[in-house]
């Protein structure tokens, strides 16, 4: 009798369709992985995917995806440790806070964070391999210099340049300008000093103790100081602005045509450094021989709090600022300066295709805008030195300086030369 059952059985299993014994296992595997495929659905729009590939031998990556705007976004939270610590050898005195004496390091525990998306970490290994052979040329002020000083350091875990600047300049220069050379890459990097980017008078340097006297700026003129030596570069990068708010005298056509901060004005007169913009861009763009990548990296906002900078001013503040309280402290004219850069660099990129150069924009105002707590205050210098003004301008490196290349690498592997 069991045995007759058990064939009856077999014989209807028989019947039975295979779909049927399929489905709880497929419910089983859907179960185990719908967390997957959700956690993975919801990462995806979040991490830059990159390919690589090989040009002329060399590795290099490559953005597939890209974040819809770099520049806005917020501070945060970061553990990890920075890229490289105060023993690096290209970190200006003025900028290394730890060696002079700052206490906390809780400025270095924040990241920059686009809204919707990442940012890469700043990889040296990537960006040596992508300017192997080129060249690279900051112009501007203290700021520009500033970046150039975390690029060092943060190639410094792969390779160190060897100081070549007495080959360029004088002796007179070497306080303004360098050249550094990655011999192994054939790389240099390059400052070419370049306060207003356009022609002056100097007096900044044969009257520094003076601040009020008034500066000449030729607006219609370009410095030469980097327009002879421009046409070779693959990299030109823009960087300024914190000059233009001492008294000036405008010439053009070798003619008076304004001034700023004269006859017992304070107010700001952006018609100077509206055209000192638009005459470097459309130098640049207009170079018959220059065919390489042109950036420009926007006002790098100060934090003076208390009083100006020659009266008491500091930046004391440890932690960066939300999107909220960003307007709370910042450089008169700030909203001004800042659209006189996008109008003038988008003009500037509109003209650009004719002669095959192209131009990258950083804008990194919004994001250091909310970072008070970075700047070198009362430490650019020696504790036991008695100087009484302090430092709300540039950035302490390490610092979120550091970030401003992380963005610089990012655009540079979109816009691959």
């Amino acid at each position: 009798m069991e045995s007759c059952e058990v064939s009856e059985i077999l014989k209807s299993a028989k019947n039975i369709p295979k779909t049927i014994f399929l489905f709880p296992l497929t419910a089983f595997i859907l179960v185990l992985l719908l967390p997957l495929l959700i956690h993975f659905n919801q990462s995806s729009s979040k991490i830059l995917f990159t390919t690589t590939t090989v040009v002329e031998n060399q590795t290099t990556t490559t953005p597939t995806t890209s974040c819809s705007n770099l520049f806005s976004g917020k501070w945060v939270p970061y553990l990890e440790q920075s890229y490289y610590n105060e023993t690096c050898p290209f970190i200006k005195e003025n900028q290394n806070c730890f060696v002079n004496g700052r206490p906390d390091g809780d400025f270095l525990k924040w990241r920059w964070k686009p809204d919707g998306c990442e940012l890469p970490l700043f990889d040296a290994k990537v960006f040596l391999k992508i300017v192997k052979g080129k060249s690279m040329a900051f112009v501007g002020d203290s700021i520009a210099r500033n970046q150039m000083q975390s690029l060092l350091c943060l190639l410094s875990s792969v390779a160190r340049p060897e100081d070549v600047t007495t080959k360029y300049v004088s002796k007179d220069d070497l306080t303004y300008f360098k050249w550094w050379l990655y011999a192994d890459y054939n790389f240099t990097i390059t400052m070419l000093w370049s306060p207003f980017l356009v022609k002056s008078s100097k007096s900044y340097i044969y009257n520094s103790s003076n601040f009020l006297k008034p500066e000449s700026l030729y607006l219609d003129e370009p410095d030469t100081a980097w327009t002879s030596r421009i046409e070779n570069y693959d990299y030109v990068i823009f960087s300024g602005g914190q000059w233009f708010f001492r008294p000036f005298t405008f010439y053009e056509n070798n003619q008076v045509v304004g001034c700023q901060k004269c006859n017992n004005s304070i107010e700001l007169n952006y018609y100077g450094y509206k055209k000192a913009y638009q005459t470097a861009l459309k130098t640049i763009t207009n170079h018959e021989k220059f065919k390489g990548l042109v950036f420009l990296a926007t006002h790098s906002p100060n934090h003076f709090e208390n009083g100006e900078w020659n009266k008491g001013g500091g930046c004391n503040r440890t932690q960066p600022f939300s999107n909220e309280q960003k307007w709370d402290v910042h450089p008169y004219g700030l909203e001004i300066l800042h659209q006189i850069q996008i109008d003038e660099f988008s003009a500037a990129k509109k003209n650009a295709g004719e002669n095959g150069s192209r131009f990258g924009l950083i804008d990194i105002t919004d994001a250091m805008l909310m970072r008070p707590d970075a700047h070198p205050n009362k430490y650019w210098h020696a504790m036991d030195k008695n100087v009484s003004v302090n430092d709300c301008i540039h950035w302490c490196v390490p610092g979120p300086v550091d970030t401003i290349n992380e963005i610089f690498l990012y655009m540079i592997l979109r816009m691959k030369l």
